[in-house]
């Protein structure tokens, strides 16, 4: 076997950056409801986050396979310079959606990266498009709409069980459980996107003739990448946190405790099997779940069709930066070299422009901080899917009810 090399060693400190934007742009997906609820300050909620994503990437290895030896080909001669542009290209696309608040896909984005350089420097054949539609584009489509529907069910029940309870009296055991069920959530966040990047570099050593291909992930390669996402992790993607929870959906206890019960049994389940899919789309997907599962509850429609957008661009968007670095990067030592200078200024201008509307733990909470999102009224989806739900428990806001103009039928607003 070969000695690592200066690229090698470049590709490797790359991925883990990448790990590290992962960990604070996903923070979000198990501790958002937890904060907005109050359940946790949000200095505690990420540390309690961090750790356990540091323990949950020492579970498996089923999600590093599929990476490392299920959507790239290793024997079609992918070098480490292919590499190095697909995971440029996925922390650029991270940045930018982080500094729009938008909770994008960082596994998409990785993909869409790995996927778009190879196209560019191998070619098409060296993509498996089985293995991407299977493990990759389904999950990505039934994943957040079981993770939804699950979360929608599971909050129907829950305040159908609570019917005859005061909501102040329950609101104290529905928060303990939102620590605990955001634990799993962090738990099973590290099962699957910490592994994307323990094989995003063990298809580097693959390239570089490091080790055997189809091995599994050294233990090096395992602790180093669950540290970088447990960093990230800890240092908090405020702007998508408070996205998630404050700007999709008013979230309830009880309805923290489904979104995030459901989000965690779908990703777990998923981690198991090998799929890769996002947990980022699966939590926001349980968010909107129990905001349609409580009746009175409002999904803000316009905020989840940017999300939506963004899932869609995630993949092309992380492709097509990726390809272009692929190009500047296949020309040699000096075309690596303007790939990481660039990378690098882009990352700083991102950073500097997040510095004008800073969101920070003191005001991830409050409805006036820079990202917060307006209210809206209910819309004719969530007006529709809430006429078949059950009583909440406990007495109900009032709601101000705008009487129409004369001459003019009520109409419900538009979504």
């Amino acid at each position: 076997m070969e000695h690592i090399t200066l690229l090698i060693g470049i590709v490797i400190v790359t991925a883990l950056v990448f790990d590290f934007t992962n960990g604070f742009h996903d923070t979000a997906n198990a501790m958002a409801t937890t904060i907005s609820t109050g359940a946790l300050k949000p200095k505690t909620a990420v540390a309690m986050s961090a750790a356990l994503n540091l323990v949950g990437a020492f579970l498996s290895v089923e999600v590093a396979k599929t990476i490392s030896g299920g959507i790239i080909d290793e024997s079609a001669g992918i070098r480490p310079e292919v590499i190095f542009a697909g995971l440029i290209g996925a922390i650029v696309w991270n940045l930018l959606t982080w500094l729009a608040g938008l909770p994008s896909s960082s596994s998409h984005a990785l993909f869409g990266g790995l996927i778009g350089a190879t196209i560019v420097s191998v070619g098409f054949d060296a993509v498996n498009a089985d293995k991407v539609v299977m493990k990759v584009l389904i999950p990505a489509v039934a994943a957040p709409l079981v993770a939804g529907l699950a979360a929608t069910l599971a909050t129907r029940l829950t305040y159908r069980l609570a019917k005859n309870r005061d909501e102040k009296e329950t609101a104290k055991g529905y928060r303990t459980g939102q620590i605990a069920s955001a634990a799993l959530v962090s738990l099973a966040h590290g099962t699957n996107d910490a592994q994307k990047t323990m094989g995003v570099i063990t298809l580097a050593l693959v390239a570089g003739g490091v080790v055997a291909p189809h091995s599994d992930p050294p233990m090096w390669v395992i602790v180093s990448a669950g540290l970088a996402i447990a960093a990230g992790t800890y240092l908090g993607g405020w702007r998508i946190i408070q996205t998630l929870g404050k700007g999709l959906t008013d979230i309830k206890p009880a309805q923290g405790f489904a979104a995030q019960t459901g989000a965690a049994t779908v990703i777990l389940a998923s981690s198991h099997i090998g799929f890769a899919l996002s947990t980022t789309q699966v939590c926001s997907g349980s968010i909107m779940g129990a905001g349609l599962g409580r009746k009175g509850g409002v999904v803000r429609w316009s905020t989840a069709g940017r999300m939506v957008m963004a899932w869609c661009l995630t993949l092309p968007a992380a492709g097509l930066v990726a390809g272009g670095a692929a190009l500047l990067a296949d020309q040699g030592d000096w075309g690596v070299a303007t790939v990481a200078v660039l990378g690098v200024a882009v990352s700083a201008g991102i950073w500097l422009a997040s510095r004008r509307k800073p969101v920070t733990h003191d005001n991830v909470n409050e409805t006036g901080a820079p990202e917060a999102a307006p209210a809206e009224p209910t819309g004719v989806v969530t007006a529709a899917l809430q006429a078949v739900a059950p009583p909440p428990a406990g007495p109900l806001s009032p709601v101000a009810v705008v009487a129409p103009e004369a001459g003019r039928a009520p109409a419900a607003a538009a979504s």
